[in-house]
């Protein structure tokens, strides 16, 4: 069947449209996105505002007709952080079920963390051992730790690249005393949690998902994603960490010229690489290979279990 989903995130709206079955690979078909950024659209109060619900709301409809134009049959449709932690949640949801009939599902953060885990375990197979797993998203962090489907501790973090930009980096480049702030803030709440997943011990495979990781991956020297999914992409603790300088120094404008980083994502990228580079650092994290699943294949793959077994 062709299944679709919909994922409202902190920076956009994406359409995954996949052919699938149980037990087998689902197959992408179609991608339809719309950059959205939902995680800078929040008041002082934490609520997304009426333009920003206007915004929402149209891109859900022009999802919504893709959807019906690729002949989608039954849509997931699901939101993450930037709608969960908004003041006015529930009147957002209302309203886009009101205007759209789409009923989004709010996913909180640990099942962001074990769904972007499942996609990574099912891609990299039971032969990868013990997984530590980071996914950087717009408004949080996602970290997972396990040897089977479902990981045996998973955490999220306030640390998304959109959410920390607007808070914290107002400057075009950054200054260098709003780098060393927001440096000290992203240490300090990682280590709060250093301490569940060393307890487990080393894993045998640590790996990344997200925009953010494949970015900091192609510009550290990385394949190129016209290269394929199946290329080993992976990136260096010490190549990131000679990078977070020259990132930080650079306008949002140089940072979109550099390979692989998109002008919609550029002025994020300091932000996510002084996250990257923490948990790495505090992770004792030397390298790390970035899976081209993560979220979105997660929860296309919970739903063709359920489908498997009823």
């Amino acid at each position: 069947m062709r299944l679709g989903v919909l994922d409202v995130g902190s920076n956009t709206v994406h359409l995954l449209v996949v052919d699938a079955h149980p037990g087998a690979r689902p197959l992408p078909a179609h991608s339809h996105k719309a950059e959205l950024r939902l995680a800078q659209l929040l008041d002082g109060n934490g609520a997304i505002g009426p333009d920003g619900v206007d915004k929402l709301v149209g891109v859900v409809q022009d999802a919504l007709q893709a959807a019906e134009d690729k002949g989608v049959e039954d849509l997931l449709p699901f939101a993450t952080s930037a709608v969960r932690e908004a003041s006015n949640a529930d009147d957002v949801l209302a309203r886009v079920k009101a205007e759209t009939g789409v009923e989004l599902q709010v996913l909180s953060g640990a099942e962001e963390a074990r769904l972007t885990f499942l996609a990574v375990r099912r891609w990299f197979g039971w032969s990868a051992g013990k997984l530590l797993v980071l996914d950087i998203g717009g408004g949080s962090l996602e970290i997972a730790y396990g040897i089977d489907e479902e990981p045996d501790t998973a955490v999220s973090l306030p640390l998304g690249a959109g959410r920390l930009t607007a808070g914290w980096l107002p400057g075009d480049p950054p200054s260098a005393d709003d780098i060393r702030a927001l440096r000290r803030h992203v240490r300090a709440e990682i280590a709060r949690t250093v301490g569940e997943f060393s307890r487990f011990g080393a894993p045998d495979h640590v790996v990344a998902t997200s925009k953010t990781f494949k970015q900091l991956a192609r510009i550290a020297g990385a394949a190129r994603s016209a290269d394929g999914l199946y290329v080993q992409r992976e990136l260096k603790r010490g190549s990131l960490q000679a990078w977070v300088p020259r990132l930080a120094a650079m306008t949002t404008a140089q940072r979109s010229a550099l390979p692989g980083v998109s002008e919609g994502r550029s002025a994020q990228l300091v932000a996510g690489a002084l996250v990257a580079e923490a948990a790495m650092d505090l992770l004792e994290v030397e390298n790390l290979e970035v899976c081209p699943w993560a979220l979105r294949e997660g929860v296309i793959l919970r739903r063709l279990d359920h489908m498997g077994s009823a």
